[in-house]
């Protein structure tokens, strides 16, 4: 019966200690835009602004993936 229960601790029962954080955190959307925007050199342009222009933002979107291509 001793195994069983031991088994059964390590199915349904909680790791005992706290889970260390391994890595980065993964980066967000917001992250990843004003990278974006710093390698076209728009780094300081207010990109919510400028996305709430469609036309403005399709245009500068175009130009980054045609850098990301190159």
């Amino acid at each position: 019966m001793g195994d069983r229960r031991d088994a059964y601790g390590v199915l349904i029962g909680r790791p005992d200690g706290k889970r260390k954080d391994l890595g980065r955190r993964r980066p967000r959307r917001e992250d990843n835009i004003k990278k974006d925007m710093r390698e076209v050199g728009w780094g300081s342009m207010d990109w919510i602004a400028l996305a709430e222009d469609r036309d403005r933002w399709r245009a500068v979107v175009s130009v980054v993936i045609n850098l990301r291509v190159l």
